[in-house]
Protein backbone atom coordinates (compact mmCIF):
# COMPACT_ATOMS: atom_id res chain seq x y z
CA UNK A 1 0.00 0.00 0.00
CA UNK A 2 1.24 3.53 -0.80
CA UNK A 3 -0.15 7.24 -1.08
CA UNK A 4 -0.38 9.44 -4.10
CA UNK A 5 -1.12 13.00 -4.39
CA UNK A 6 -3.45 14.38 -6.76
CA UNK A 7 -1.86 17.44 -8.74
CA UNK A 8 -4.03 20.32 -10.19
CA UNK A 9 -2.45 22.37 -13.03
CA UNK A 10 -0.36 24.76 -10.66
CA UNK A 11 1.14 21.91 -9.13
CA UNK A 12 -1.31 22.39 -6.04
CA UNK A 13 -2.36 18.93 -4.04
CA UNK A 14 -5.98 19.04 -4.43
CA UNK A 15 -6.28 15.10 -2.80
CA UNK A 16 -4.47 12.29 -1.14
CA UNK A 17 -5.17 8.57 -1.56
CA UNK A 18 -4.22 5.82 -0.74
CA UNK A 19 -3.33 2.96 -3.33
CA UNK A 20 -1.58 0.31 -4.63
CA UNK A 21 1.94 -0.79 -3.18
CA UNK A 22 4.64 1.54 -5.75
CA UNK A 23 5.85 -1.57 -7.07
CA UNK A 24 3.19 -3.15 -8.60
CA UNK A 25 2.11 -2.29 -11.96
CA UNK A 26 -1.81 -1.33 -13.27
CA UNK A 27 -2.07 -2.50 -16.60
CA UNK A 28 1.10 -2.59 -17.21
CA UNK A 29 1.72 0.68 -16.09
CA UNK A 30 3.51 2.48 -13.23
CA UNK A 31 1.14 3.55 -10.50
CA UNK A 32 1.44 6.58 -10.72
CA UNK A 33 0.74 7.08 -14.48
CA UNK A 34 -2.32 4.83 -14.04
CA UNK A 35 -3.60 7.08 -11.45
CA UNK A 36 -3.13 9.93 -13.49
CA UNK A 37 -4.60 8.37 -16.63
CA UNK A 38 -7.23 7.02 -14.88
CA UNK A 39 -8.17 10.95 -13.23
CA UNK A 40 -6.70 12.62 -16.03
CA UNK A 41 -5.13 14.73 -13.20
CA UNK A 42 -1.14 14.64 -12.33
CA UNK A 43 -0.55 12.02 -9.60
CA UNK A 44 2.57 11.64 -7.50
CA UNK A 45 3.58 9.45 -4.86
CA UNK A 46 3.99 10.98 -1.40
CA UNK A 47 5.04 9.18 1.73
CA UNK A 48 4.51 9.32 5.97
CA UNK A 49 7.78 8.89 6.60
CA UNK A 50 8.64 11.50 4.18
CA UNK A 51 11.21 9.65 3.48
CA UNK A 52 10.59 10.51 -0.70
CA UNK A 53 9.92 14.03 -1.85
CA UNK A 54 10.93 15.74 1.76
CA UNK A 55 7.30 15.80 2.98
CA UNK A 56 4.04 14.03 2.88
CA UNK A 57 1.86 15.85 1.17
CA UNK A 58 -1.58 17.79 2.43
CA UNK A 59 -4.42 19.32 0.73
CA UNK A 60 -2.73 22.98 0.02
CA UNK A 61 0.41 21.47 -0.01
CA UNK A 62 2.72 22.47 -3.37
CA UNK A 63 4.80 20.17 -5.80
CA UNK A 64 8.34 21.39 -6.84
CA UNK A 65 9.21 19.78 -9.59
CA UNK A 66 12.92 20.98 -9.49
CA UNK A 67 13.06 20.52 -5.31
CA UNK A 68 11.14 16.98 -6.04
CA UNK A 69 9.03 17.63 -2.81
CA UNK A 70 6.05 18.72 -1.84
CA UNK A 71 5.70 21.94 0.26
CA UNK A 72 3.48 23.08 3.10
CA UNK A 73 1.34 26.68 2.69
CA UNK A 74 3.43 29.53 3.75
CA UNK A 75 2.38 30.12 7.45
CA UNK A 76 3.88 33.86 7.48
CA UNK A 77 4.61 36.17 4.27
CA UNK A 78 8.17 37.21 6.10
CA UNK A 79 9.14 33.16 6.60
CA UNK A 80 11.94 31.50 3.84
CA UNK A 81 11.62 28.21 2.37
CA UNK A 82 14.51 25.56 3.64
CA UNK A 83 15.54 23.83 0.00
CA UNK A 84 17.14 21.38 2.16
CA UNK A 85 14.40 20.64 4.57
CA UNK A 86 11.38 21.75 2.22
CA UNK A 87 10.22 23.44 5.52
CA UNK A 88 9.47 27.60 6.18
CA UNK A 89 11.43 28.91 8.79
CA UNK A 90 11.21 32.17 10.61
CA UNK A 91 13.27 34.82 9.95
CA UNK A 92 14.91 35.39 13.12
CA UNK A 93 15.61 32.26 15.44
CA UNK A 94 13.57 31.16 18.68
CA UNK A 95 15.02 31.21 21.73
CA UNK A 96 16.16 28.26 23.42
CA UNK A 97 15.12 28.94 27.00
CA UNK A 98 12.67 26.02 27.54
CA UNK A 99 9.55 28.15 27.16
CA UNK A 100 6.98 28.26 24.32
CA UNK A 101 6.71 30.86 22.40
CA UNK A 102 4.60 32.42 19.42
CA UNK A 103 5.07 34.06 16.36
CA UNK A 104 4.23 37.56 15.99
CA UNK A 105 4.02 38.17 12.05
CA UNK A 106 3.54 42.36 12.92
CA UNK A 107 6.42 42.42 15.12
CA UNK A 108 8.96 40.15 13.36
CA UNK A 109 9.72 38.41 16.33
CA UNK A 110 8.87 35.95 19.01
CA UNK A 111 6.30 36.33 21.99
CA UNK A 112 5.98 34.58 25.08
CA UNK A 113 2.66 32.19 24.42
CA UNK A 114 0.52 34.29 26.36
CA UNK A 115 -0.36 37.10 23.62
CA UNK A 116 -3.91 38.03 22.64
CA UNK A 117 -5.12 35.58 20.42
CA UNK A 118 -6.04 38.09 17.44
CA UNK A 119 -2.65 38.19 17.06
CA UNK A 120 -1.80 36.05 13.94
CA UNK A 121 0.90 33.51 15.01
CA UNK A 122 2.79 30.21 14.88
CA UNK A 123 3.63 28.26 18.21
CA UNK A 124 7.30 26.49 17.98
CA UNK A 125 7.89 23.82 20.07
CA UNK A 126 11.45 23.11 21.49
CA UNK A 127 11.54 19.28 21.92
CA UNK A 128 9.98 18.21 18.56
CA UNK A 129 11.11 21.28 16.47
CA UNK A 130 8.20 21.78 14.75
CA UNK A 131 6.33 24.73 13.93
CA UNK A 132 2.37 24.73 15.01
CA UNK A 133 -0.10 27.53 12.53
Amino acid sequence: MAHYAFLDENNAVTEVIVGVDETETLDGLAPEVWYGNFRNQKCVRTSYSSSIRKNYAGIGFYYDENLDAFIPPKPFASWILDEVTCHWAPPKSCPEDGNQYLWDEAAMDWVADNIDSDVNTVMYHDESEMFEV
